[in-house]
């Protein structure tokens, strides 16, 4: 389901129980369209998560801890000014769409009480936050400037007077009365989704489509599915998962058009578990789009070497026909006519079997002898080197690999972990910080496993090697996902129990490339077994005398050993 006008009422509901004449302690912009605002209220602080993001715009209490640029974006800044300390008065919803106006109090240097509004729009790719002077109608600022060259109907830009989002033209159904919904009901030609999009506001594609299940279930009680379902919304919600043809969908209701539901304790609850983690791999990509891209333009750079490469050495195949048609083309110099593109020649190689040669009409018959000895002679030299080049080449591209999957697996604290590694190996510039700062480099994961055995995981490759080649006691027990990329993990005990190394496992399958494959093959063997080429990438080692277990990654389980290990 969309983050629709039925979904925004309830959560509406839910955010005026809980925030209500709370009061703002901090504000922060962890990333580009998002702000958390925490507000304490009821005796608790309370994260409240405003979305301005093209895909995931919405407005929810979270319990996602967030991480904080080191630089405070401007629009943040100017909320702090304006906001913190600031009491929330009121949560309102415009009828029934998908803006929402959180009114503030809060008195300013003059000791004057000041109304402040901040307005979230949750409108797709046009999705925006904004801060407004509620006594002037002034814009204070907006988490995206919009000028009127790219809308031609509101300019979005601080000092701007405030223009509501063009308003549905449809029929509020929490104000609809009987007999309008009745006649709308009773009038149609179709009772379809589609039907009821267009003669009710704020309905998405899944509501719609819900309420028209139910009422092709009960064709003949229209009006008491109609007012049951409004009142189900008004009261007593049930915060929904559900699959819906092969996808997830949430509602603040038990759907009948759902299978295989969840239900949470609240809308928050739901929203965290349905966007979690596809916001995590979004912000990943946010701040990971730089890296992604510079290691996707390396790798398609040693892939043309290695083409070049290989069709050097498929040529070098021919060199001794190169040399052959030059001694040919000597031999029988005066049977060579000048100006001819090619030649018909006895081959004493092979039986005195006629054979054509190609000819630079342009050059005399000795030049051409020439050309075909030079290149022989090229190729022969070529091919001292290119297997080597091309082993090269390969190792590259296999290691960039490696990198891009650990970019594909990150979350956002991992990406400056990442970023280090392509610093240190050379794919990134340093950038000089104005303060100086020297950060100390980053350490692997921490897990415990059941039994209490410590479980640490690499992160990157740099972290990898470490982990593997300088922390790890001889006796411990390596584990890496079976020929794909993915992290080195070291059971922290010379004979751990079968739990135990089942539960590595998971961690090594978790944190590879085949983090959403059942029955994942991992490796694992005692530390002093395996070793690292001379030269070898960073992250890359050989191995003997391993085992193979075979796994499927539970998330619910990695979480649960990530709590043992900062418990």
């Amino acid at each position: 389901m969309s983050f629709d006008g039925v979904f925004t009422h309830a959560m509406v509901r839910e955010l005026k129980d809980q925030l209500v004449s709370g009061r703002i302690s901090k504000i922060h912009q962890p990333y580009e369209n998002e702000v958390v605002l925490v507000i304490r209220a009821r005796g608790k602080n309370r994260r409240l998560l405003l979305s301005a993001h093209p895909s995931y715009a919405r407005i929810q209490l979270t319990e996602i801890a967030y991480t904080n640029p080191d630089n405070p974006p401007n629009f943040v800044m100017m909320l702090r000014k304006h906001l913190e300390g600031a009491i929330l008065e009121d949560i309102h919803q415009v009828e029934n769409d998908r803006v929402v106006h959180f009114t503030f109090s809060k008195r300013d240097e003059l000791g004057d009480l000041q109304n402040i509004v901040l307005i979230v729009e949750l409108m797709g790719r046009h999705s925006t936050i904004v801060l407004l002077n509620k006594q002037n109608g002034k814009i204070l600022d907006a988490i995206k400037h919009i000028g009127h060259s790219q809308n031609t109907y509101r300019s979005i830009l601080p000092g701007s007077e405030y223009i509501e989002p063009p308003k549905q033209e449809q029929m509020n159904p929490f104000h609809a009365s009987k007999e309008q919904v009745f006649t709308i009901l009773s009038t149609a030609e179709t009772l379809d989704g589609r039907y009821l999009q267009q003669n009710f506001q704020g309905l998405g594609r899944d509501t719609a489509e819900e309420l028209a299940f139910r009422f092709s279930e009960r064709p003949n009680e229209k009006m008491a599915v109609w007012e049951t379902f409004w009142t189900s919304v008004q009261g007593n919600i049930t915060p929904t998962l559900g699959v819906k043809n092969n996808k997830e969908f949430f509602a603040p209701l038990a759907f009948e058009t759902f299978e295989n539901t969840e239900s949470y304790q609240t809308l928050g609850d739901l929203l965290d578990a349905f966007y979690g983690e596809k916001a995590e791999k979004d912000r990943v990509k946010q701040l990971g789009n730089d890296l992604i891209r510079k290691v996707d333009n390396e790798i398609k750079r040693n892939q043309t070497k290695l083409a070049k490469r290989e069709k050097t050495l498929l040529d070098s195949e021919n060199a001794e026909e190169f040399r052959r048609d030059g001694e040919l083309l000597t031999t029988f110099m005066a049977q060579v006519p000048r100006g001819v593109e090619s030649v018909e020649l006895e081959n004493y190689y092979e039986d005195n079997a006629p054979i054509t040669i190609k000819l630079n009409p342009a050059l005399t018959p000795n030049q051409n002898a020439q050309k075909y000895f030079q290149r022989y002679q090229k190729l022969k030299n070529a091919v001292k080197l290119i297997y080597d080049q091309i082993a090269e080449a390969k190792d590259e591209i296999a290691y960039l690999e490696s990198v891009l999957a650990q970019l594909e697996i990150a979350g956002p604290m991992d990406i400056e972990v990442i970023k280090e590694e392509l610093v240190a190996s050379g794919y990134l510039k340093k950038k000089r910080s104005k303060k100086n700062r020297n950060h100390a480099p980053s350490k692997p994961e921490r897990f415990v496993a059941s039994d209490g055995t410590e479980i640490l995981v690499g992160k990157n490759n740099l972290q990898n090697d470490q982990l593997t080649l300088k922390q790890a006691r001889k006796t411990d027990i390596w584990l890496h996902a079976k020929n794909i990329p993915g992290s080195h993990v070291i059971v922290k005990s010379a004979d751990p129990s079968e739990e135990t190394l089942l539960e590595a496992a998971e961690l090594a399958a978790y944190f590879s490339k085949f983090r959403q494959s059942a029955q994942v093959p991992v490796d694992y063997v005692a530390v002093k077994h395996v070793h690292k080429p001379n030269g070898a990438k960073p992250g890359f080692v050989i191995y003997e005398n391993q085992k193979t277990l075979f796994v499927t990654p539970e998330e619910s389980v990695i979480e649960q050993l990530r709590k043992n290990g900062t418990a």
